[in-house]
């Protein structure tokens, strides 16, 4: 089985001195790093992608989202995503690494924003015409600067992308409800925190008891929070994070159903599978059998 790919920034740089940000059209995105994006693949850094005309298919972490005027995308780092896009296909794109931002904004963190913090949270934003000519002049003026040779042009690029996050974040607040309170505000950094453990403890610890216990909250509580920020139980969150990296293992690793579930912490096989169904709709054989390549 052939791995997943581990892209890098500096593959699309076409030699430039600096491997920290790019910024491209889609449509010369997808001319300039054709052999690198053509298959399914990852990054190791943070990108957002805004189409402006087109459609499509983009599947993130086997999640498929529709492509069209105003489809605005948010990637982490380790993020399995692929597409097929029609040949009129345009829009922008940039990455940057973690480093590039987070060195010069000592108080914000690129996991602050839900669209990068949370692997629960959607990845899309859908604009409406108002919202995307927005984002759209940010986006164009994001690449005016990054071609200039400008005084200062690095504060303004994070500048402006600060301000595409920002805005980004103000519109999936309106539907998700994470920011209208004080009270809101703590749910969600409680649920960031859970997320964080979760990352850490995922293949050897299973039970909300555990995790609540970590927040210094009751299994109550925290079922509460995970209620009020995605709808969904501790317990489902736990379980599509173990499901994601049982996807991701079975796409990029050669090894067997067995062993891959023992990674995980399932010793029996047959509990593993029965997990697997439950959270994705189909057994770990039906997965491989739709996805590998």
């Amino acid at each position: 089985m052939n791995p997943i790919s581990v892209l890098h920034i500096e593959l699309f740089q076409s030699g430039r001195n600096t491997s920290d940000f790019y910024f491209n059209t889609m449509k010369e995105h997808l001319v300039v790093g054709h052999r690198h994006i053509e298959k399914p693949h990852r990054h190791d850094f943070y990108a957002a992608v805004l189409f402006t005309k087109g459609k499509g298919i983009h599947e993130i972490d086997f999640q498929r989202y529709d492509v069209s005027e105003g489809s605005l995308f948010f990637l982490s780092p380790g993020q399995i995503h692929s597409w097929e896009l029609s040949e009129d296909i345009d829009g922008y794109i940039f990455f940057c690494s973690q480093e590039f931002y987070e060195m010069h904004y000592v108080n914000q963190k690129l996991r602050n924003f839900p669209f990068f913090g949370s692997v629960s949270f959607p990845r899309k934003l859908q604009l409406e015409i108002d919202e995307l000519e927005k984002i759209n002049r940010l986006f164009q003026e994001l690449g005016e600067e990054f071609h200039s040779p400008n005084f200062m042009k690095e504060g303004f690029i994070l500048s402006l992308m600060s301000q595409i996050f920002i805005n980004a974040a103000r519109l999936f607040s309106k539907d998700y409800d994470i920011h209208a309170s004080s009270a809101s505000l703590s749910y969600f950094k409680h649920y960031q925190d859970f997320e964080s453990l979760i990352e850490q403890y995922f293949t050897g610890q299973k039970s909300i008891s555990y995790y609540a216990s970590l927040l210094g909250i009751t299994p109550k509580h925290l079922n509460r929070i995970t209620q009020s920020v995605v709808q969904k139980t501790a317990t489902d969150i736990i379980t599509e994070r173990v499901v994601l990296e049982a996807k991701r293992m079975l796409m990029y690793l050669d090894e067997s159903l067995v062993e891959i579930a023992f990674r995980l912490g399932y010793e029996e096989y047959s509990y593993f599978v029965r997990v697997f169904r439950k959270s994705s709709g189909m057994t770990p054989t039906q997965f491989m059998r739709k996805y590998k390549v």
